[in-house]
């Protein structure tokens, strides 16, 4: 299998992709959440470059080998993380791809989805829904996203997470397929900041508790063909999220649950996960 790491040029930073498969295939760009990098699709990947596809695995700005944001407000998601992947995929003269968004990643996925219909082919969110979906969903969801609130406050959950050798972590992402992988990037200096960001930049009290105004996350609709996948082992989000996003869906939505897998689905279910996305990207026009 064909696997080139880039080191590309974008928005100030130095961004660190993983290419593989066939240059002349279709083209798919996965991009990752929290606490983790461009190696959570590892299993997945190769299953998809034997069906037929280029993909690409970015490790998003502060994560992995992509370089830090000298602030907060640089890890919005219209601010770096959308413009970043735009521009990543301009550099490498990609015009249009299938996109996927695991964990953070998917809110990123949806906002290019909405906002470049013209760069996208298809998008597939995993455990998150759509941001307004989340704000639906109710109080059994903000329950369960408990962990944001904690994530607001800076130096206090820096301290919680390094404290005893990472126990925190070990602990509350105990279902992450590559536990040490994760706090060996994050245990480099100021590395879980910068994750910590992009919790800090984007969700607030107040987007937590109360629906924002129209157009506060931008271009909402997304009309491109969309699949949403939920698993019954996430302890983070609910079902009921994932499913009221097909009310921002003017395209083909198709639900898929994932029963016996953690929030970490692409660890704990590479082949079904594959089985999925090789199918959704077939269909598309």
């Amino acid at each position: 299998m064909r696997a080139v790491p880039h080191r590309i040029k974008a928005n100030g930073l130095t961004h660190f992709v993983r290419d593989s498969g066939d240059e002349a295939a279709p083209v798919a760009l996965l991009i990752h959440g929290f606490p983790d990098s461009s190696e959570v699709w590892a299993r997945v990947t190769p299953m998809l470059v034997d069906a037929g596809f280029r993909v690409l695995a970015p490790d998003l700005r502060g994560f992995g080998e992509t370089d830090m944001a000298p602030r907060k407000a640089d890890y919005e998601i219209n601010v770096g993380a959308i413009p970043d992947m735009l521009e990543i995929l301009r550099s490498l003269n990609i015009s249009r791809a299938h996109i996927v968004g695991h964990d953070f990643g998917a809110p990123v996925a949806w906002g290019l989805a909405a906002q470049r219909p013209d760069k996208f082919l298809t998008l597939t969110a995993l455990s998150v829904g759509h941001a307004r979906a989340f704000l639906q969903a109710g109080a059994e969801q903000r329950r369960m996203s408990w962990y944001i609130l904690f994530h607001q406050i800076r130096f206090l959950s820096e301290a919680g997470y390094r404290f005893n050798d990472w126990m925190f972590l070990r602990r509350h992402w105990s279902a992450h397929g590559d536990v040490e992988g994760a706090i060996k990037y994050l245990a480099r200096p100021d590395r879980l900041t910068a994750g910590l960001d992009w919790y800090r930049a984007n969700i607030s009290l107040g987007r937590m508790f109360h629906q924002p105004e129209d157009g506060a996350f931008g271009e909402e609709i997304v009309r491109i063909p969309t699949l949403g996948i939920w698993s019954d082992g996430d302890k983070y989000l609910g079902e009921r999220q994932m499913k009221l996003s097909r009310g921002f869906v003017e395209a083909p939505w198709i639900y898929e649950r994932i029963d016996g897998a953690s929030h970490w689905i692409p660890y704990d279910a590479p082949d079904r996960l594959a089985e999925l996305l090789i199918n959704h990207w077939r269909k598309a026009p």
